[in-house]
């Protein structure tokens, strides 16, 4: 029941509950330790039109193949959360730097190819990715995802398949 309560219960992923607990951990340890983290918002993209094309069965195996591609492209310290819909959260401990950041955020837009195969579907899956940097964008979970989640939006407005510092 516990794992239940703090885990997507399509994918398996820590849920916003757990991934804002995990946050402020994090938070705790980088202080301590006195070093930087990166929160990175992901998005796939136009994912109402593979809902609209394959249904949402097939929706919902996207989903499930993107988790595991984004998790398989982390290291196991870090975290992946799903917030629903098409809509995950990384915790990149450790990656303060903006190019440590981009080289990851490049390292999850590739584990999207090739593309998904879903009932015998190719399904093409670009990720758009925003990216908040503690401590220098904000040094709160709240602010934190608050401005990853603004990054993320500039960087669809900007057309997908693309990265956005906060």
């Amino acid at each position: 029941a516990e794992h239940r309560a703090y885990h997507d219960p399509l994918t398996g992923l820590p849920n916003r509950q757990l991934l804002v607990d995990r946050l402020r951990h994090q938070i705790a340890a980088a202080r301590r330790a006195g070093q930087g983290f990166a929160v990175l918002f992901v998005d796939a993209d136009r994912f109402k039109g593979i809902n609209d094309a394959h249904g949402h069965a097939a929706g919902d195996r996207v989903l499930q193949g993107v988790a595991g591609r984004l998790t398989s492209a982390l290291r196991e310290m870090d975290t992946v959360a799903r917030l629903g819909g098409d809509e995950f959260v990384v915790i990149a401990t450790d990656v303060h730097r903006p190019d440590d950041v981009l080289a990851v955020a490049e390292k999850l837009r590739t584990a999207m190819h090739p593309p998904l195969l879903v009932d015998g579907c190719e399904v093409p899956v670009t990720l758009s990715l925003g990216v908040g940097l503690y401590p220098d964008d904000a040094t709160d979970a709240d602010g934190l995802l608050r401005r990853s989640d603004a990054a993320l939006y500039r960087a669809k407005e900007a057309g997908r398949d693309t990265v956005r510092m906060a």
